[in-house]
């Protein structure tokens, strides 16, 4: 792995435990380094700016993070044309949904806006990441993708490590079929028991899933019957966000 490499799985790993910050070990282990070498490269970091420590000593984001960020937000910021579209598909199917972008073979939760269903949800959040395959947004984008990728892709994946025997390649294969099928994914509360999800892909204008958008509930109301309905909104609001990132050149 080079020092490159590094840096990003680290950085990654320091995000992943935000607000509150991580410990060394806990971040070294996320990013898959050695502990000493994790504290090396966090220690260098803080002089750039990348990484800062809170008096608990855990490990945060710095404020170069937030300057980068905000330069480059005026070209890769979606949630203008997002956040519209995230608001209107939770009001009418009163759950919780989200917008998620793909990063390499990872989702990327950017948007989120809680349902008016009492009962919700929690395994999404804005900034958690998972790989494609788990979660119904990474299922929605796994699917829409060639079959050669996604062969390669599950083909060097090893996914039941961290998840478990129900993201197997076969199990996932299985779901992938049924997706592009319906047009949508169903995660049948696979992550945590009971929390259910559903996703469409958000498509570029060569017909390639660039995100994927959510609604997550618990697992009555994801019944059968009531699947094809929210189905059709879910694609109804993904074609309209397609729509919507074109016009904008995203």
């Amino acid at each position: 792995m080079s020092v490159v490499s590094r840096i990003m799985a680290l950085l990654h790993a320091v995000a992943k435990h935000q607000p509150g910050g991580g410990t060394t070990a806990a971040i070294a282990r996320d990013a898959r380094l050695a502990r000493p070498t994790a504290h090396r490269l966090l220690s260098a970091m803080i002089d750039e700016g990348l990484t800062d420590r809170g008096r608990d000593g855990r490990w945060v984001l710095g404020p170069e993070i937030y300057i980068l960020a905000s330069t480059a937000g005026s070209r890769y910021d979606v949630s203008a044309a997002a956040q519209p579209v995230v608001r209107h598909l939770s009001t009418v199917t009163e759950e919780s949904a989200f917008y998620s972008i793909r990063r390499g073979y990872e989702t990327v939760c950017l948007l989120q806006q809680e349902g008016s269903f009492p009962l919700r949800s929690h395994v999404l959040y804005e900034g958690i990441r998972f790989p494609l395959g788990v979660a119904s947004a990474g299922l929605a984008i796994l699917a829409f993708l060639p079959d050669a990728q996604v062969d390669a892709y599950l083909d060097g994946s090893d996914l039941t490590s961290e998840y478990g025997q129900p993201h197997s390649p076969a199990a996932i294969r299985e779901r992938v079929a049924e997706a592009r099928e319906r047009g949508f994914a169903v995660n049948p509360g696979l992550i945590v028991e009971g929390s259910w999800g559903m996703a469409a892909p958000v498509l570029d204008r060569m017909g390639s899933p660039v995100g994927a958008l959510t609604i997550t509930g618990v697992e009555r109301r994801f019944a059968p019957d009531r699947q094809p309905e929210l189905g059709k909104l879910l694609r109804r609001a993904a074609h309209q966000l397609s729509t919507a990132l074109e016009k904008g050149g995203r």
